[in-house]
């Protein structure tokens, strides 16, 4: 029998452009952090693509061969089905004039090259919690790990991870505040209460707890424990 967990699906983003370089580090990055991603390297193969599997957001490069990406802009919202598609610029054009432009066609946001990843993936989580705030504010998504707070399940790259409530609880906390260290006492007012006595050390029980339900054989441990001063969820672990 399948398992359960394998049901969740992740938000499904476009990448419209025409490096091939730039889709696959745009594609290494956003897989990473818990989204499908589905390539076009030109305008007539975007609309192609939009019209059989409408994705969840876009990705859209200015200069496109065939079709500008201005243009695609302007057909996707003359569509009543794809009026509302969550768009994001990407160019090389960073003028505020340029800008002004592809908002004024219909982009939710624009972000100019060169870019850091994280970036680009903090404005697409933004724009899919204005846009599709159900879908959005139901997963978390770090490293490869998918939390879906709606059913309760977590997948660590499509694999489901059991999870005790405690952990759960401790688990969202971390993947809510990526790369920030908490101390015992932190985690225990957060994820416990303030007004339930445990003693700090019950903490590191549940980290251990946490660290082996998540971590396969071949898996990089991303909670990092910090000497003297807590853990923190963070994949650029030592």
């Amino acid at each position: 029998m399948a398992d359960a967990g394998a049901t969740m699906t992740k938000p499904h983003i476009l990448v419209v452009e025409d490096e091939t370089a730039l889709v696959e580090m745009l594609r290494y990055n956003l897989e990473k952090e818990g989204f499908k991603v589905s390539a076009a390297i030109d305008g007539e193969d975007a609309l192609t693509a939009v019209d059989e599997h409408q994705p969840d957001l876009l990705i859209l490069d200015w200069m496109l061969p065939l079709v500008s990406g201005l243009e695609i802009c302007r057909q996707l919202r003359r569509k009543p089905d794809t009026r509302e598609l969550p768009i994001i610029m990407l160019t090389a054009r960073g003028e505020e004039s340029d800008r002004v432009r592809g908002l004024e066609v219909g982009a939710d946001d624009y972000v100019a090259k060169p870019f850091s990843p994280s970036e680009l993936i903090a404005r697409v989580r933004a724009v899919l919690r204005r846009s599709k705030p159900s879908t959005a504010a139901d997963l978390l998504t770090y490293a490869g790990v998918v939390m879906d707070l709606s059913s309760h399940r977590v997948l660590r790259d499509g694999r489901a991870v059991h999870l005790g409530p405690t952990e759960f609880r401790l688990l969202r906390f971390l993947m809510e505040r990526p790369g920030r260290v908490y101390s015992r006492e932190q985690l225990l007012d957060a994820v416990w209460g303030r007004e339930i006595y445990v003693e700090a050390r019950t903490v590191d029980v549940h980290i251990r707890r946490l660290r082996k339900a998540l971590n396969g054989p071949n898996d990089t441990d991303i909670i990092r424990t910090v000497r003297s001063a807590g853990y923190a969820l963070d994949e650029l672990t030592q």
